[in-house]
């Protein structure tokens, strides 16, 4: 259409319309009147199929649907909660409750009272938190905006994580291990997976614990925000992969020298959910619950389920979980689970645990109902017309014994109007015994002798599932043979050359569809390489440094990052090359120099990693007092003359490289800051200076009481990134240097293993 015959047509528009009409409302009223805000149409927050369905299934106590409707309707208050393996942590919490929140205390915004944030009575040690404040509220007052500031500088930084209340509940119940090996099936965005992190780290003196986490999402950009999340908790224990959890591989391990199937200790499985407890922040579900949702959802969700609990060591937790109320996606997954398990899984009782937390048992009986209305009470009444859509697995058990062995009411219904939160549901399942179609003998053809011991060590499917299976399982149970005889193919026809290169590329792509962007390969740094002898030399490292974790995104030209894994995790990369997409793991510990050649060891520390690497460093280590981390951090260079005379003598002798700034906390001190500070910096001729991100850097100067210079102008550079571009004569690194920091740094696309392309959407 032409510009004249669209002014033509807006002409006619404008004649047609009625008197009364304005600013575009239609049928005369004004546009406030007609129910728009904003120019969009406000969303009626009433669903008659929904009432209907949950009042007929008795999902709320007698008295109570009055307030679970209103709450309903209600905004959902924001929750943080602030990181708890970080050493940091309890400095957070005092500088919150004692600085930020008491500024709040008698703040009054528009002639109303603020509300002060307020701790979740159930979550362990007051770490975390939850307030009313509107992002509107937040702009009208200068102490609302400060405290904003801090929410998102602390939250880039890794000390803080926005997370809804409910979805902080299945780790905590998971009973998470240092030593634990994890799986976390649906990861992304990764809110649960950072509560898993830290409870691996919950001994900061370890740098690598014993256990680990896969963290698991079917969409691959999904992936990348998962990849941002856990990066904020520089962890060298987190690997995240990109398959369908229906069917994620069965990795191998090496144990002793031999292969053996990788059982996880505790696996996390929040499925994909029609999403109808989120309610309060997820508006559209209003107009768009329908019960299909869940029916369309149960066998995906079924299928899930069965490959965790497959995977689950004996002695393992698995917590599955949905944000939905419905039980065709709750119940009924975990009474077919319990059903077809026979007797190998068990619902855990979780009574005792998350005391404060308020909880409603699991329901033991249930209906099915369509979209139409239709109700069924029992798989029989269902006509076979509608057997694609409605499966047994909907119902719960007919046999009363047996559904009372099953303690379903063990299960956790968490209600909005309880506590002021979103609706959820978890269940807790403890593995007894091997599943049952793991435990028969699977059907072997023309194998040799090691052939049939490789099948008894993986627990695979056999050729038929029991015959209580409904089609999901069935397919399931394929999928579980098919995996033993893969992983046997795999093994046979392993590049033993590459295992020893320690090069762990993508999977080929006649063995995997590949989806997304392609990784560059993982490539473990070998034993006797000439990079690493000038590194072990000019830090000291300790012969207890596991040099065989270190690895590098590239095979061929110069290394310029080093990254870092935990053994457990090598093991699983070098073993799993053909059956896994990884798209991201280990921390960067070293970043090449541009000029490097010219000083003692050409790659510097990377602040990203600092925390791992620090204990195994023995050299080129400077103590720094509170005084001098202020300078450091709010100067661009500072000469020696400007630090402390302890500090001084400790660097005068030292050779120009990267070194490390130590800050140790002063018991004697109580008004002092109480947590060690581990600083990367750089000895140049006559000044020293730091490589620490913008928002680190602001993190531990407000941590030592100090409103960081400049903070309020947004975009503008930080004085420590600044002085990449500007470094004065006599201070100067002498060195081009600056150069390729600053982008690492400041967290430019490209610098971390696997790290998001620049237009993949990382979630900021």
């Amino acid at each position: 259409m032409g510009r004249r015959a669209r002014g033509r047509r807006l002409q006619q528009q404008q004649q047609q319309r009625p008197e009364g009409a304005e600013d575009g409302a239609e049928g005369g009223g004004k546009r406030g009147e007609a129910g728009w805000e904003g120019g969009y149409p406000e969303i009626v927050k009433e669903n008659k199929l929904f009432e209907h369905y949950y009042q007929e299934l008795k999902i709320v106590p007698e008295g109570e649907w009055g307030r679970f409707m209103d709450a309903l309707r209600e905004p959902l208050p924001a929750t943080l909660r602030i990181t708890g393996y970080k050493s940091h942590a309890k400095e957070i919490l005092h500088c919150l409750k004692n600085k930020y929140f008491k500024e709040l205390e008698n703040l009054e915004v528009d002639g109303q009272k603020v509300e002060v944030p307020q701790p979740l009575s159930w979550y362990p040690e007051e770490l975390a938190w939850h307030t009313n404040l509107s992002r509107k509220i937040l702009r009208k007052s200068p102490q609302l905006e400060r405290f904003h500031r801090f929410l998102v500088s602390e939250t880039e930084s890794g000390n803080i994580s926005r997370q809804e209340a409910v979805s902080m509940i299945p780790p905590l119940l998971l009973d998470v291990q240092p030593h634990h090996k994890i799986l976390d099936m649906c990861a992304a965005p990764g809110s649960k997976t950072a509560q898993l992190i830290e409870m691996l780290h919950a001994d900061m003196n370890v740098p690598f614990p014993e256990g680990f986490v896969i963290a698991n999402d079917v969409d691959n950009k999904r992936c990348y925000l998962l990849v941002h999340q856990a990066k904020r908790l520089s962890s060298p224990c987190i690997m995240v992969v990109n398959h369908d959890a229906s069917s994620i591989p069965r990795l191998m391990v090496d144990v002793d020298g031999r292969k053996e199937v990788l059982f996880y200790d505790r696996i996390l499985c929040d499925v994909p959910c029609s999403g109808d407890g989120t309610m309060r922040k997820n508006i559209d579900v209003w107009k768009k619950w329908s019960s299909l949702n869940s029916l369309q959802l149960h066998g995906l969700q079924l299928r899930i389920a069965t490959r965790g609990a497959e995977q689950l060591a004996e002695g393992g937790r698995m917590v599955y979980s949905t944000c939905s109320l419905n039980p065709v996606e709750d119940e009924a997954i975990i009474a077919s689970l319990l059903e077809k398990s026979e007797g190998a899984l068990e619902l855990a009782d979780t009574s005792a645990e998350l005391p404060g937390l308020k909880r409603m048992p699991g329901l033991t009986q249930w209906k099915v109902m369509t979209r139409e209305g239709q109700w069924f009470a029992d798989w029989d009444e269902v006509p076979r017309s509608r057997h694609t859509q409605i499966r047994p697995t909907m119902f719960p058990p007919k046999d009363a014994e047996k559904l009372q062995a099953m303690h379903l009411e063990r299960c956790l219904r968490i209600l909005p109007h309880h506590q002021n939160t979103g609706g959820f549901f978890v269940a807790v399942l403890v593995k007894r015994s091997s599943m049952p179609w793991n435990k028969r003998q699977p059907k072997v053809q023309g194998r040799s002798a090691a052939g049939r011991e490789t099948s008894e060590l993986s627990p695979a499917a056999p050729a038929e599932g029991p015959p209580s299976d409904p089609p999901e399982l069935d397919s399931q149970a394929a999928t579980g043979a098919g995996d033993a005889e893969t992983t046997e193919a795999a093994e046979n026809s392993e590049n033993h050359d590459n295992k020893k290169d320690g090069v762990c590329g993508p999977p080929p792509s006649k063995k995997m569809k590949l989806f997304g962007f392609k990784e560059d390969p993982f490539v473990f740094i070998p034993e006797d390489d000439p990079l690493f002898l000038p590194i072990e030399k000019f830090y000291a490292l300790d012969p207890s440094f596991p040099r065989l974790n270190l690895l590098t995104r590239t095979t061929e030209g110069k290394k310029r990052q080093l990254y870092m894994v935990s053994k457990e995790l090598r093991n699983v990369l070098l073993n799993n090359s053909e059956r896994m997409k990884v798209i991201n793991t280990g921390i960067k510990v070293w970043c090449r120099n541009n000029s490097g050649e010219d000083f003692d060891c050409a790659f510097r520390l990377a602040q990203e990693g600092i925390y791992t690497l620090y204990p195994f460093i023995n050299s080129r280590i400077i103590t720094v007092s509170m005084e001098d981390v202020k300078i450091l951090l709010t100067q661009e260079n500072p000469f020696f003359r400007k630090l402390s005379t302890e500090t001084y003598s400790q660097a005068k002798d030292m050779a120009k490289g990267s070194v490390v700034l130590k800050y140790e906390p002063d018991s004697a001190s109580p008004e002092a800051l109480q947590c060690p500070i581990v600083l990367c910096g750089w000895r140049g001729k006559a000044s020293i200076r730091t490589f620490v991100p913008k928002n680190e850097r602001l993190h531990y100067l407000r941590m030592m009481g100090l409103e960081a210079p400049g903070e309020k102008k947004e975009g503008a550079p930080p004085p420590s990134e600044a002085a990449a571009g500007s470094v004065s004569p006599e201070g100067r690194l002498g060195e081009e240097l600056a150069e390729e920091p600053r982008g690492e740094e400041a967290g430019a696309p490209g610098t971390t293993p696997g790290s998001e392309p620049p237009h993949a959407d990382t979630g900021r």
